[in-house]
């Protein structure tokens, strides 16, 4: 039988953390009456995480354990995580207790209502103000700048998922505060709503300015990727242009030169030469990439009219 929710949490050393959390977990889902389990995924921690976490997957059914053998960082536990899920819905949480299970009610409603992303809010913060609200608020104005996608609290883990949709999203690097930007190439249905938000009351904080750099890097990926899916041999085309002017310049220089002079200059015109060729390959790699584009549309249509078309039949024959 298939479970209306997992819960995935992801943990880094916060062995004071694991009970009190999978305890609220708990005393915020049961009264849904929906069927629910707690995914567990320790990142490597060199502290008790891993005994204490467990010890709760032993003796309550609802709660499963992965283990890391060393720390790959949050995103690739929050993947592990997704993918061990067996929920139609998927909330992911921090381990530190700062986010509040409390609200995981209200991501279902908005779930219900016909979302597919249900992104928190951490409206009242309590961070500090220089090293985390600061950057924060920075980085999520330029991130719903690039991407066009206005979240604005990126970086809260408190997010509720359709299976089906988070499970085909690639996830690696930083990239599990961009998962919203990352789904809007399929069109989702995004909603964000206020949670709360709770000082750290065991240990310390595992995040700092020195992620900024692949926060940066990952947004790149990000608006590539979202840009080029749809028109590659536009941008492909765009990004042509330079070079193809370059190599106007230089060999008509080189002819200019030759003609007027009766001599040339090897370096400017080799260099001519291997503007045009980079031009002559982005096109190309533009042309392949509307060939792949276009093929992969024209699949999913036969594959889904042959589904459609099998749907009918089999009602058919069942009526």
């Amino acid at each position: 039988m298939p479970l209306d929710l997992s819960v995935v949490v992801p943990l880094f050393n916060e062995e004071e953390c694991v009970r009190p959390l999978c305890a609220a977990i708990v005393a915020g889902v049961e009264p849904l009456g929906i069927s629910f389990e707690i995914v567990l995924v320790d990142d490597g921690s060199r502290d008790g995480t891993v005994r204490v976490a467990d010890e709760i997957a032993r003796t309550d059914p609802r709660v499963c354990l992965v283990k890391f053998r060393r720390n790959y960082g949050q995103t690739a536990a929050m993947a592990a995580g997704i993918a061990e899920a067996g929920g139609e819905i998927i909330v992911t949480m921090d381990g530190d207790l700062q986010n509040d299970p409390a609200d995981i009610g209200e991501l279902l409603a908005r779930i219900d209502e016909g979302n597919d992303i249900v992104v928190g809010w951490r409206y009242d913060r309590q961070d500090k103000l220089w090293t985390r609200k600061i950057p924060s608020r920075i980085a999520n104005a330029l991130i719903a700048k690039v991407t066009g996608v206005p979240i604005r609290d990126n970086g809260c883990s408190l997010k509720a998922y359709r299976a089906c949709l988070i499970k085909q999203i690639p996830l690696y690097s930083e990239m599990h505060r961009f998962i919203p930007a990352m789904a809007s190439i399929a069109g989702p249905q995004i909603a964000e709503i206020r949670v709360r938000h709770h000082a750290r009351r065991f240990g310390r904080s595992k995040y700092g300015l020195t992620r900024i750099y692949k926060v940066l890097l990952d947004l790149m990926v990000i608006k590539t990727v979202a840009s080029f899916t749809a028109r590659p041999m536009l941008w492909f085309g765009m990004l042509s242009l330079p070079m193809l002017a370059a190599a106007a310049v230089t060999l008509g220089w080189t002819g200019f030169t030759l003609a007027s002079e009766d001599r040339m200059s090897l370096s400017i015109a080799g260099t001519g030469i291997i503007f045009l060729t980079s031009t002559v390959m982005l096109l190309a790699a533009g042309a392949l990439g509307e060939l792949i584009y276009k093929l992969g549309d024209l699949r999913e249509h036969q594959f889904s009219s042959l589904t459609q078309h099998l749907l009918v039949r089999g009602s058919s024959t069942h009526d």
